[in-house]
């Protein structure tokens, strides 16, 4: 009796956390989907799009990955303190100034990953953004589904070991769009030999 009082409890419980699970994957895709909406339209709207005049006529939506949530990984985060900031390179002659705030570990594909995380010198400084932290990254996909130069991905100082990475919200730098603009150079360190499809992808 006791046996089977003991099964009946684990099977409720591993019914609960499997139901909690599906909720929280679908509510980190609900957010996935709203972010991509909000990307629209930021690109539709003529006030904050960096679309050229021409492409902004005939645009109507970005092109991005299905939803994924395989590429929703929760990674280990580890500080690395002491660091100097260092010059950036970029697309144009200007340096952007960050410094290597971390890195984030996981795995994916079969394949350990490593991704070195940077904060914006200038941009800690402004209260909205003081716990922005930015992922430049190169993957299998760029120069094929996605733009060649690689792609971006932001996420918030973490209060803890661990923090959640969802690729379904990687965009495309703004010179991807536009030449006028000046964009951070992903680094060697942070080159993925995988193919990320998720986010968006290369701009037609």
């Amino acid at each position: 009796m006791h046996k089977q009082f003991l099964f009946i409890t684990l099977l409720f419980l591993s019914v609960i956390f499997s139901v909690s699970a599906q909720n929280e994957e679908s509510d980190l895709l609900n957010q996935a989907e709203k972010y991509q909406e909000e990307l629209n339209k930021e690109f539709s709207d003529e006030e904050t799009t960096p679309l050229q005049t021409k492409d902004l006529k005939k645009f109507k939506e970005l092109d991005f990955f299905e939803l994924d949530p395989a590429y929703i990984i929760e990674a280990k985060f580890i500080r690395t303190p002491y660091e100097s900031p260092f010059a950036m390179p970029t697309t144009t002659d200007r340096k952007a100034i960050y410094i290597k705030y971390g890195e984030v570990k996981f795995r994916l594909h079969n394949q350990q990953v490593s991704l070195n995380v940077y904060q914006n010198q200038r941009l800690m400084t402004d209260p909205e953004y003081k716990d922005h932290l930015f992922i430049p990254f190169t993957d299998a996909t760029n120069g094929n589904e996605t733009y060649a130069g690689g792609r971006y991905l932001d996420i918030t100082i973490p209060k803890g070991p661990n923090v959640l990475l969802d690729f379904n919200q990687a965009y495309n730098p703004y010179c991807a769009y536009n030449g006028r603009y000046s964009c951070p150079i992903p680094p060697e360190e942070n080159d993925m030999q995988i193919p990320i499809k998720a986010g968006v992808k290369k701009f037609k």
